[in-house]
């Protein structure tokens, strides 16, 4: 069929047509964005900022902050914005652009949570050789090609909506522009696409989770070996990272892991890797650190020294 596209923008249904639910969820939604911004932000100060958090471990930390602040502003200010508006629109440009930037952070975000169970794996299994093994050279490479493996794969997304014909109609059942409610609107064939998009996204998510769950299985392997108080402590500061994976990955496997067809459920769904994983990484990554606390402690003191000078 020939490439033709007649659609200049796109109407998003949002996640409601109810007025009242609308300015509701405005209100919710916007303390949960205020949430995201502060809490991460807090994060990254806390640890560029601490001399005691200077380990990998932080590093990719921070990094995954800065992740959580830039994935969340693809979509949420668009979507608070669309609860207080009739029309809800999104240039063809804003769209793809929309997509490309969700699938980039989204991915990128992925990789680097792969990379952090990594990390733990070596830093439990092998402590005596962990700073020789992941070494700053070496995180500053893992985080590198993080982003570059995020990168590559919103391009090949990106480049399989952008070549689709639309014809009409231009309304999307989302909140947001992505692949499969696209592929919806296409007035093609989308079968070959849907197969690709489903081989690139959800295959990525899928091994990167079975990764992850082989890493940590290792790291329950290697802890019968250890004293009780050892293994305490390395399975306190693995469960954090487990429940953040679980959070994240879970809903994009359901999402992206399957043909070209939309659910009713997956505008819920994609609020946990859109909106609340990037909201309770601060508080899981605090309340159950008492090392991160502790900074955060001696900064708020450190302010609030300087405030009464």
């Amino acid at each position: 069929m020939e490439n033709k596209n007649n659609v200049t923008e796109f109407i998003l249904h949002g996640l409601t047509q109810d007025k009242t639910a609308a300015k509701v969820c405005f209100s919710l939604f916007l303390v949960f964005y205020a949430t995201i911004i502060l809490g991460n932000l807090l994060i990254i100060i806390t640890i560029k900022t601490s001399e005691q958090l200077n380990s990998p471990m932080y590093f990719f930390l921070s990094y995954l902050s800065f992740i959580d602040i830039s994935y969340s502003t693809v979509t949420a200010p668009k979507l608070i914005y669309d609860l207080l508006v009739e029309k809800k629109t999104i240039s063809f440009v804003g769209c793809i652009a929309q997509l490309f930037a969700g699938h980039f952070f989204g991915c990128t975000e992925i990789f680097l949570l792969t990379v952090m169970a990594y990390d733990r794996c070596i830093a439990i299994c092998k402590p005596l050789h962990y700073t020789n093994i992941v070494n700053k050279h070496v995180c500053g490479w893992l985080v590198a090609a993080s982003w570059v493996g995020g990168f590559v794969h919103s391009v090949v997304q990106t480049l399989l909506a952008i070549q689709l014909p639309f014809c009409g109609p231009n309304e999307i059942d989302h909140y947001f522009c992505d692949v499969h409610p696209l592929l919806k609107l296409a007035c093609t064939d989308t079968y070959i696409i849907g197969v690709a998009v489903a081989a690139n996204s959800g295959v990525i998510s899928l091994t990167c989770f079975v990764v992850l769950v082989v890493s940590y299985a290792v790291i329950l392997v290697s802890l019968r070996t250890r004293s009780s108080e050892g293994c305490l402590k390395a399975l306190y500061t693995c469960t954090s990272h487990i429940t953040v994976v679980v959070l994240f990955l879970g809903p994009c496997i359901f999402i992206y892991m399957r043909p070209s067809t939309t659910f009713s459920a997956d505008k819920m769904v994609s609020m946990f890797y859109t909106i609340i994983t990037p909201m309770l990484n601060p508080l899981i990554y605090t309340l159950r650190n008492e090392e991160v606390k502790n900074a955060m402690k001696k900064l708020w003191s450190r302010k609030v020294k300087r405030s009464e000078k």
